[in-house]
């Protein structure tokens, strides 16, 4: 968590301050923002890879006090502007395109004001299946849930326990009871106290149209700003099929329990 402060060069409202982030995901508070802030993202990996990399930013739901762009080689491209409250928005771009500009807006009162946002830093493979358009809640096919199984951040055997719809925010979030709990990047999925289940929350697309029902599913997916997002999601039955079926021809490409 980086928080810089406009009082600090409050008599100098054209001040530029630079920030320098060495992490793959945190955050930035900038309080009682004047002049502007360039934030430049130097994670600890080699140079070479920066080509590969997305960055995306989503911004507070009470952040304000000033526009955040898009810079490269002076060139302003605006990605949020002042006072935009599109809640859990996430803008998305190559870390090649350019490094965050931050140029406060003038105000009558800054202490009421505070920007900030989240930040990752991604392998642009990834960010393009977190971000992706076209046809988002297609089912996958069984080789796409095969490569899941290996490479998404949770794996989990589980049945729907209730679903509920933010038309707000456009998404939907599954309540999933944990029959078999088989990877999890972060304790996502908890072992609750009163009922002595494993249970936990994914997130997905309104449109998608989840909605409860009996059975269990093999939910994948990938975290994103500290949230589970659904991926592949195939009846499990459907799951132990495709596995056995690969399997037997040798061709599964990591080893998993499906029982």
């Amino acid at each position: 968590l980086s928080s810089p402060s406009g009082l600090t060069h409050e008599s100098h409202k054209k001040d530029v301050e630079q920030v320098y982030l060495r992490c793959s995901e945190g955050s930035i508070e900038w309080m009682y923002p004047t002049g502007a802030l360039i934030v430049n993202l130097r994670p600890n990996t080699s140079p070479a890879s920066y080509k590969h990399l997305t960055v995306c930013i989503k911004p507070f739901k009470d952040s304000a006090g000033a526009n955040i762009y898009l810079e490269k080689t002076g060139e302003l491209k605006l990605l949020v502007r002042d006072g935009d409250r599109s809640p859990s928005k996430v803008y998305c771009f190559g870390y090649d395109q350019g490094g965050l500009f931050i140029e406060a807006t003038p105000q009558q009162d800054i202490s009421r004001k505070i920007t900030g946002f989240q930040y990752e830093l991604m392998n642009k493979g990834i960010a393009s299946d977190l971000h992706t358009v076209s046809a988002p809640c297609r089912p996958c096919s069984d080789t796409e849930v095969l490569l899941a199984v290996c490479t998404s951040d949770f794996v989990i055997r589980g049945s729907i326990q209730d679903v509920t719809n933010q038309a707000e925010e456009q998404e939907s979030i599954i309540h999933v009871g944990v029959n078999k709990l088989y990877r999890q990047k972060s304790k996502v999925f908890q072992l609750t106290g009163e009922s002595g289940n494993w249970r936990g929350q994914i997130k997905t697309l309104l449109e998608c149209g989840v909605k409860p029902g009996d059975g269990d599913f093999l939910f994948t997916g990938r975290m994103h700003f500290g949230e589970a997002r659904l991926g592949c999601a195939p009846r499990f039955k459907d799951f132990q099929r495709m596995y056995k079926e690969a399997k037997d021809k040798g061709l599964n490409p990591c080893e998993i329990g499906p029982d």
